[in-house]
């Protein structure tokens, strides 16, 4: 059941970043909407993994 799930978001992903470069080549709107979608996802994990990663290193001094 796991590797379904994993295997259904890797389908996801993988259309998200095919419609992003269609989207760049002036496809039809659903596709520059599919790709507004993705790339809001994608900074989003990006912002988050930033601002977490940060947290975790930075309290290596002070003992």
């Amino acid at each position: 059941m796991t590797v379904l799930v994993l295997l259904g978001v890797l389908a996801l992903v993988i259309g998200g970043c095919v419609c992003v470069v269609w989207a760049e080549r002036g496809g039809p709107r659903w596709v520059r909407v599919v790709a507004a979608v993705t790339r809001g996802a994608g900074g989003l994990l990006h912002s988050a993994r930033k601002g977490g990663g940060g947290n975790r290193t930075s309290g290596d001094g002070g003992d």
